[in-house]
Order: C-alpha cells, then sequence, then structure tokens
C-alpha cells in the first residue's frame, strides 16, 4: 500500500500523547483493541489540548481526504544532507509531478500480469511452513517483501536487511515518539539512502528489466527525489501488506471464517480492511482557512483523519463492529481518497486475496496458538509482532 501519511522528515519528539490526540494510545488493551476506545470519542470530531482536530466520521475524514485546502505545506528546501519529502507528503504541483512519474507501475493492468509470480511466491511459502509457525515471520512479512522488491530489482540476498530499517521508519510514523527512536530513524534512513545509492549507481551501470532502472531513466526525478521514491516504495509497498494479511488471517480464525477467504476472497479483504485497517490514521495541515460539516477550521489547523474510526461509523457501515465477510463492499476509507488514495491499492488487494486464499484452501483448519497474540507498539500502521499458528494440514 502506498500514499499514506508516512514522513521523510524527523519525527515529533515525545510529549503527552494524550494531550495531542485527545486519547491515549498506550493505555492497557488499546493495542489489542483500538475500536473500543474509538466508539467512545464525539463524532464527527473533536478538538484535543494539543491543537489538534480529530475527525471521526466517515463523512468529515472523507471531506478532509478530499478537499484540497488539506495537505502538506510547503515542501522545505533542505541542506544537502536532508532527507528530501517522499511524494506523498508533498501537495500540487510537485506531488502530481512525482506521482504521475511512479504511477504506471501500479495500474491495475500492470497489477494483473504479477498474479502468477504472487501465486507462486504465495505458493512456495505455504509449502515451506512448519506445522508450528509464526505467520508473520514466515508468511505474511516476506510475500510483499518479495514481490516490491522484484519489481524495483533489490536482489533477494538483500531482502533480509531491509526489515529492521522498515519497521524503524514504520514506527517513526506515529505523532509522538521518543528522543531513541527519533535518533534511530534518523541512522536508518541513511543507511537505507546509502545502500539505495549503489543499486541506483549499478542500474545507471547495466539496467535491468525492473521499476529501479526504468526510474534512473526519468531526467525529471532529481538524484534525492530518486532515494525517497525508492525508500517509500520499498517500505510503504510491504508495511501495510504484512498487516493486512495477518490481520486478515487473526480475524477470520477468531470469527470461524477462515475458509471463506477460499470461496470470495474479494469480499473477505475488503471487510478486513474496513474492520481493522493496516492504517489507523493519516494527518493534514488547513492550508486555508475551511469549514467542513458545519466545523470551522482555521488555516494552519492540524488535522487528523481518524481511518480506524471511520470505518466503524455506524452511520455508514450497519452493525459496525460485527466482522461481516458477507457484507457488501464499499465505503471503508482504508485506501484513503483523493489525489492521495493509495496508489498501492491494487497491489494490496491482489496480494491480500491471494495470500488468504492459498492459505484457507491449504490449511482450511488452522489454529491460533496465541489466542491474544501481541501487537507491534505502533499507532499509525496498526500490525502483529507475532502471529503463532497451528496449520493442521
Amino acid at each position: 500500500m502506498i500514499d499514506h501519511n508516512a514522513s521523510d522528515s524527523a519525527p515529533t519528539p515525545a510529549s503527552s500523547a494524550g494531550d495531542l490526540l485527545g486519547f491515549d494510545p498506550h493505555d492497557d488493551g488499546f493495542l489489542r483493541d483500538p475500536y473500543s476506545t474509538y466508539g467512545k470519542l464525539p463524532r464527527p470530531c473533536y478538538r484535543t489540548r494539543g491543537g489538534l482536530l480529530v475527525a471521526t466520521s466517515h463523512e468529515l475524514c472523507s471531506a478532509i481526504l478530499r478537499d484540497p485546502r488539506f495537505g502538506h505545506g510547503p515542501t522545505p528546501a533542505g541542506g544537502p544532507d536532508e532527507p528530501v519529502r517522499s511524494f506523498l507528503m508533498m501537495d500540487p504541483p510537485d506531488h502530481t509531478r512525482m506521482r504521475g512519474l511512479v504511477s504506471r507501475a501500479f495500474t491495475p493492468g500492470m497489477v494483473r500480469r504479477l498474479r502468477p509470480r504472487i501465486e507462486a511466491i504465495t505458493a512456495d511459502l505455504i509449502a515451506a511452513l512448519p506445522d508450528e509457525a509464526d505467520l508473520v515471520r514466515d508468511f505474511a512479512y516476506p510475500l510483499p517483501v518479495m514481490v516490491i522488491s522484484e519489481m524495483l530489482g533489490v536482489p533477494p540476498e538483500d531482502h533480509e536487511r531491509f526489515r529492521g530499517w522498515s519497521q524503524t521508519l514504520a514506527r517513526s510514523l506515529d505523532p509522538i515518539v521518543s528522543d531513541e527512536l527519533a535518533e534511530r530513524t534518523q541512522r536508518d534512513r541513511r543507511e537505507f539512502h546509502d545502500y539505495f545509492q549503489g543499486l541506483i549507481a549499478l542500474r545507471r551501470a547495466r539496467p535491468a528489466d525492473d521499476l529501479l532502472s526504468a526510474l534512473v531513466q526519468v531526467s525529471e526525478l532529481t538524484e534525492r527525489e530518486l532515494l525517497a521514491t525508492c525508500v517509500l516504495l520499498l517500505v510503504a509497498g510491504h508495511e501495510t501488506t504484512v498487516n493486512l494479511i495477518a490481520n486478515g488471517v487473526l480475524n477470520l480464525v477468531r470469527h470461524g471464517v477462515l475458509r471463506e477467504a477460499a470461496e470470495r476472497p474479494r469480499e473477505v479483504v475488503e471487510e478486513v480492511l474496513r474492520y481493522d485497517p493496516p492504517v489507523q490514521l493519516t494527518a493534514r495541515t488547513a492550508l486555508a482557512d475551511a469549514e467542513l460539516d458545519g466545523v470551522m477550521v482555521p488555516a494552519g489547523t492540524m488535522t487528523m483523519a481518524l481511518v480506524g474510526a471511520a470505518n466503524r461509523d455506524p452511520a455508514v457501515f450497519p452493525d459496525p463492529d460485527r466482522f461481516d465477510v458477507g457484507r457488501a463492499p464499499g465505503r471503508h476509507l482504508a485506501f484513503g481518497l483523493g489525489i492521495h488514495f493509495c496508489l498501492g491499492a491494487p497491489l494490496a488487494r491482489l496480494e491480500g486475496e491471494v495470500a488468504l486464499a492459498a492459505l484457507a484452501g491449504t490449511a482450511p483448519d488452522l489454529e491460533l496458538a496465541d489466542p491474544d497474540p501481541p501487537y507491534r507498539e505502533n499507532l499509525v500502521l496498526r500490525g502483529l509482532a507475532r502471529l503463532p499458528v497451528r496449520l493442521n494440514r
């Protein structure tokens, strides 16, 4: 998945999460079930003591994500050693230019042509699973990493190097982080950039049939923009899909409907995206004074579209806290809306459908070895740290 609230600037040092957000993401049980907290929040929005406007209704979140008066603000010039923003943190015209250069690799037609390879990778990973496995480590993580790495032209022997870097950058997306994480983010980003600088130089000298070789031929991209795009594509191209697959398995097994994934994978994936979305929130800044649904938003106001709450809005989704794979696929906001709608949505959907259908078809009696598996301590990207299972094949 691509085009959510990933930042290429340093994260904000830690302060009071409760003051900033209006709820405590470190509260006991929040990681396991944030939706109980969301259900108690005011709709359509509220203002926090930290000055943030938090949209909780589907209507207001949709309006913020679509409205051109909400964006990311001017791109800072930065020094030669400062990281450049990726295009998803840009506003038009820079966003339009850079997104257009990459979007051709993620059209539905291009993605459909990847299906045989995704199915082959999935089958190999499932065949290699022991009866007792950690589905995050052994399946949900390697599948999207292998797919996006092959698209970019990253050698297989380097796939494991990205795990630590990607997890750090994913954790740094949260609005409140520790000083230690901020420092680690800067270090890991530099290492990520150093790696891609070497690979870019190699592709300039010896082009191959991959996305990176195509990108290095684009004269409109500066070297720093190219680096930012590579990191974005690799991190966003797998981190959220790992969560989609793992969250999907957990909810399907918990509700006793894993077999449904083999029968109607599209409907299953759409309900997983609505019910337990990998991306919980995305931020914008009001670029001009705006009024949305009767809410006055002065220019400069930081806003947060709480996607996890919007996807449980009873005004749009009947009985929203029920996991229902028979629900008509519709208006969830897991991929966002507007100009920042997830560029990788077709790829994420395909990987989720193939992965869940194949697992359900091969191991329909799969059981959770841990009924309460641990989550990573992330707020923006919601995903499991581990998912121990027994396949019972």
